[in-house]
């Protein structure tokens, strides 16, 4: 919204100052600092409103330390950070931008079904909240619309030769001329490192990227569902899906970046996604939101973000990855999401195997997620969830080394 306005008062009446509006980086340091305020200054009236609503957390018995202390903090705390981040990039960001839309979307979507799963919780009083099929649903049909706009948006394009990109432009060649629609994506650590979905399916004639879809859309359904679902369980004591997701979208902001830049992917010789660069606006924003509601939600916690957070914050994550060809980076720069994920399927394939063989379930971990396995060993949480975001610091720079160590 400001962007258009100051556009206008930049082209119309060339107001002093008006055009630094067109520069990313300036309204993404903006729209930062904006959610980061919103989040601090408005966040604590949020957190009474739930107190006074008494939207408080119902916790089940596990038998943890400290936990019992934690029964009636407000949860649904995950208001505060999609208020945080769709204020500032409303008012920042280029609103016809594909990626910005679908990014919104994705937040309004993943958020409605997080919300009602608390909502069904708290007031309805079933601690099972929504039912998993319909979760599942929720996430496959998110998958659905952001697989199918990308694959057949025209506004959706790559250019995987920066070089000669650049080459023609000079040559006077529109830009347009040399973008093109593609499922490729990259793998990172190799050297030729872009792989097209279509190629699976090369057996079928020459016409197979005709069906690229069928490989592509199943793939984003699949990244969806499981980064949702990952950020999901890590969401189990103070601060640690908050902390570990603001590094994750700071390490996706940093490739949005570069991959929105042709000058920075020539240079990097990674692949140029038009447009995408208006990506960081929406990212800084989000990354203001989480640090924010860090404020409020490291230990001891004033607020939980819930399911309204959690889910949303997977579904974004996912999103970022796909829209800038960087999914399958996902398992190092979420490793913390991974982990949690391998560690309750662990437990419970270990355990339903056990049962079925020596007549007695058995366990691998003392519990599961595996932050619930540090806590049952005696850590402290803070402690636990200080040592989770270094790893996740050491997955980001590792992560960021890719970009050059292929």
């Amino acid at each position: 919204m400001l962007y258009y306005i100051f556009q206008y008062l930049d082209k119309a009446f060339d107001v002093p100052g008006a055009g630094v509006f067109q520069y990313i980086t300036f309204r993404s340091a903006l729209a930062f600092i904006l959610s980061l305020l919103i989040a601090t200054i408005y966040g604590k009236k949020i957190i009474n409103y739930l107190r006074n609503q008494q939207v408080g957390e119902t916790v089940r018995e596990l038998g943890l330390e400290g936990q019992t202390a934690k029964a009636g903090t407000p949860t649904m705390g995950g208001i505060i950070i999609i208020l945080a981040t769709l204020i500032p990039v409303l008012l920042l960001a280029k609103l016809n931008n594909i990626y910005i839309i679908l990014l919104i979307v994705t937040t309004l979507w993943m958020g409605t079904i997080g919300f009602i799963d608390d909502y069904i919780k708290i007031f309805k009083k079933d601690k099972q909240g929504l039912k998993g099929i319909f979760k599942v649903i929720g996430q496959v049909g998110l998958g659905l619309i952001v697989g199918t706009v990308l694959y057949l948006s025209p506004d959706v394009t790559v250019r995987k030769d920066t070089l000669t990109s650049r080459v023609k432009i000079e040559n006077n060649i529109k830009p347009a001329d040399l973008e093109e629609k593609s499922t490729a994506t990259t793998i990172p650590f190799f050297k030729n490192n872009e792989f097209d979905y279509a190629e699976v399916l090369s057996f079928m004639g020459d016409n197979y990227k005709d069906y690229a879809w069928l490989i592509f859309i199943p793939m984003v359904i699949l990244i969806i569902t499981a980064v949702s679902n990952g950020a999901n369980l890590t969401d189990g004591i103070d601060g640690l899906a908050a902390g570990t997701s603001a590094i994750s979208v700071l390490t996706l902001g940093l490739f949005t970046f570069v991959s929105g830049n042709i000058i920075f992917s020539d240079y990097l010789n990674i692949m140029y996604i038009p447009n995408s660069g208006e990506m960081t606006v929406y990212i800084a924003a989000f990354v203001g939101a989480l640090v924010g509601f860090l404020w409020y939600n490291a230990y001891p916690a004033s607020v939980f973000m819930g399911d309204t957070g959690s889910l949303t914050i997977g579904g974004i994550i996912a999103v970022i990855a796909i829209a800038i060809r960087k999914e399958l980076m996902i398992p190092v720069v979420c490793g913390i999401f991974l982990a949690e994920n391998l560690s309750v399927m662990i437990q419970v394939s270990y355990f339903k195997y056990t049962k079925k063989k020596y007549g007695e379930g058995r366990r691998i971990f003392l519990m599961s997620p595996l932050h619930h396995h540090y806590q049952k060993k005696g850590y402290h949480e803070s402690r636990i969830v200080t040592r989770f975001w270094i790893v996740g610091i050491l997955l980001a720079i590792f992560s960021l080394v890719s970009l050059k160590l292929r």
